[in-house]
């Protein structure tokens, strides 16, 4: 089992910046990468970005949406995985959700994630 634990969310005014982190606890040895999602009221949850935890090699992955704007990193050495929001945007108003997945492949797909922490809320005022 994997625990993720998200903070960092807030009110914010459009082009303001957050940055959002993803506490990783139990089993993180099992955990290939991270990822991620926001769902915004009456909408799907979509993916948002994903890193890879372990190995040599380090990929990361950015919805179109975002890309330029947000950062993704990881501190392997304190199990977090960060999201930093730059410029961000009233459409963007959402609750930010972290997930942990095996393997690095098909990161965009929410249903290929094993955990799921309960969620950040990000709110983007005009």
């Amino acid at each position: 089992q994997v625990q993720l634990v998200e903070s960092g969310g807030g009110l914010v005014h459009a082009g303001g910046s957050l940055r959002l982190s993803c506490a990783a606890s139990g089993r993180t040895d099992s955990t290939h990468a991270m990822g991620w999602f926001r769902q915004a009221p009456g909408k799907e949850r979509e993916f948002v970005a994903a890193i890879s935890w372990s190995g040599d090699g380090t990929y990361i992955n950015y919805a179109d949406s975002v890309k330029g704007r947000f950062t993704i990193s990881r501190d392997n050495a304190k199990n977090t995985v960060y999201l930093q929001m730059n410029s961000l945007k009233p459409e963007e108003t959402a609750v930010y959700y972290c997930a942990a997945k095996l393997g690095y492949f098909r990161v965009q797909l929410m249903k290929e994630y094993n955990y799921w922490g309960q969620g950040t809320q990000v709110t983007v005022s005009s």
